[in-house]
């Protein structure tokens, strides 16, 4: 039963801070983020649908696969950011509830990995490489930023050599020279 008979409420003992400012600079880090990668997403779809499939129609069939190969692997990147960046739009909205935990959590994102020693990337349209370099950086981008937001401490990321693919050239250069 409480003692308190006045019209306003009693004085708390203690201070409660909410952190609007942090939350607001997190929702804004966010939205450019959201911007950014939606930016991406259109860029690469009107290159592999424009001037992208103009270049392929061009190469010497072994790069034109590797072309196909690496064009695939930019178009499922891209679609997981793009589902993360939808879905975590939709929580910031109020419109979605995170799957926290599930296997289909589309806040879940997969580990950014980097595929490379492809012999004749280096012979793939300028343009093509410049979006999968891009799309890598915007992976690492909304990977920390997620891992920050959960609140997970990491070490800053290091591209480490693929030994894989050192070998590999040293063998190629050793049949090509």
């Amino acid at each position: 039963m409480s003692t308190h008979s006045g019209p306003f409420p009693p004085k708390l003992d203690r201070t409660v801070t909410i952190p609007f400012r942090g939350k607001m600079a997190s929702e804004q880090a966010f939205l450019d983020l959201f911007r950014e990668g939606m930016a991406l997403v259109e860029d690469a779809a009107n290159y592999l649908d424009g001037a992208g499939r103009r270049e392929s129609k061009c190469l010497q069939p072994y790069i034109a696969l590797a072309y196909a190969t690496e064009s695939m692997r930019l178009t499922t990147r891209l679609t997981q950011l793009a589902t993360w960046l939808l879905a975590r739009r939709a929580v910031l909205n109020g419109e979605h509830m995170p799957l926290a935990g599930s296997a289909n959590d589309p806040l879940l994102l997969p580990p950014v990995t980097r595929i490379s020693g492809s012999r004749s990337f280096d012979q793939l349209p300028a343009r093509l490489k410049a979006l999968i370099e891009e799309a890598y950086r915007l992976h690492q981008r909304i990977s920390d930023f997620d891992a920050a937001d959960r609140g997970e401490v990491r070490e800053p990321s290091v591209r480490k050599p693929n030994p894989v693919a050192a070998q590999l050239a040293q063998i190629n250069k050793a049949f090509t020279h």
